[in-house]
């Protein structure tokens, strides 16, 4: 018998299941490829929305018209982006939306580490043109160029963006990822009368899952015996946790959503080219370290018209300070010394390093 009369014939059924196989792996990867370029276009329209290169110069009407020069970026060097959260609070249309937080972000392309700096509001440095005051005024006397000025002048770095968002924008970020599972430490309490009391604080301590709400009672509450010191303490470990989020492969999928929801309360001078590098060095990045500036000791408390400012002792220490923790990883362990057996012979002993 010839080997092709031994051969079985393929039976129909067979064949119905690979065409069937094959359809639908046709249909789930164009499906696929459909919502690649769906999040995609979708995503670049809702960066095109944020960009706003050529607005930087005031937030305000009233801000002077200093001709501050910004940096440029090139995608290969050091990138840093001051992050301003503003209380808009009864401001009238027009004016300048103080200054609430202070936090400067800092990214190295090469390492892939980023570092976290709190600006203490009532800082008193020098502000171009203006003589000396709280750092925090600067984004009213010459708007977003100024205060970045300033604020890089006290650091030793160029910032070359700012992002700017105010209660409302840092809420419904918070909401549209879902909320963030966070330990709060105590029980904080605070009665707010502005507003209607719209913006009281009242959290319990213990781990949970904190709202959009919740999350701003958060990381607004300073009324404690160490005041913004503990404040901007809390705003860096919670910003941590919402940088991890917001790597999630859900969020980045989500991406154009929480986009669209918190567009309307960001200011920036970020384009959309800028923003698809900093996203992609963002997800690649991990948070080496957090700091407060000025340092603890760094800080001379004076009194300027009766209040009280926070002093800097020595300005060239501090901005060694800077580049000394940009230098280091706090996620990297630290090595560890182990002693050797000691020489009989000598009595002596030796240590070795353990990675």
């Amino acid at each position: 018998m010839s080997k092709e009369t031994n051969k079985k014939p393929k039976s129909p059924t067979n064949k119905r299941k690979w065409k069937w196989l094959f359809i639908s792996l046709s249909v789930i990867l164009g499906a696929a490829a459909a919502f690649a370029i769906y999040w995609t276009v979708g995503v670049y329209n809702a960066l095109d929305n944020f960009s706003k290169p050529n607005e930087t110069q005031s937030p305000s009407e009233d801000a002077q018209e200093t001709p501050v020069p910004i940096p440029d970026w090139e995608g290969t060097e050091r990138v840093n982006i001051m992050l301003l959260g503003g209380d808009a609070r009864g401001i009238d249309e027009g004016q300048a939306a103080r200054s609430d937080s202070i936090l400067v972000a800092s990214f190295d392309p090469v390492t892939k580490k980023a570092h976290l700096f709190s600006v203490l509001r009532d800082t008193y440095v020098k502000i171009d043109d203006h003589g000396k005051g709280r750092i925090n005024t600067a984004i009213t006397l010459g708007g977003y160029p100024l205060a970045m000025k300033t604020v890089g002048d006290l650091l030793g770095l160029d910032i070359q963006y700012y992002v700017y968002t105010d209660f409302e924008g840092f809420k419904s970020l918070i909401d549209t990822i879902g909320g963030i599972y966070f330990d709060v430490e105590k029980d904080m309490r605070y009665t707010d009368n502005a507003d209607g009391n719209r913006y009281d604080i009242d959290l319990k301590k213990g781990y949970q899952l904190l709202d959009g709400d919740k999350a701003l009672q958060y990381v607004r509450f300073r009324h404690d015996a160490m005041s913004d010191f503990t404040r901007t303490e809390r705003q860096r470990n919670f910003l941590i946790k919402v940088s991890k989020e917001l790597q999630s492969t859900w969020n980045i999928i989500r991406m154009k959503k929480i986009l669209d929801s918190v567009e309307p309360y960001i200011d920036m001078n970020i384009s959309v080219t800028d923003m698809l590098k900093l996203g992609q060095l963002g997800v690649k990045s991990h948070v080496a370290s957090t700091t407060q500036i000025p340092p603890m000791e760094l800080i001379a408390e004076d009194r300027v018209g009766g209040a009280s400012v926070i002093g800097i002792s020595d300005e060239d220490d501090l901005r060694s300070y800077v580049q000394m923790t940009l230098e280091q990883d706090d996620t990297v362990p630290e090595p560890t010394e182990t002693p050797l057996p000691s020489d009989d012979t000598t009595g002596s002993s030796t240590t070795s390093t353990t990675p």
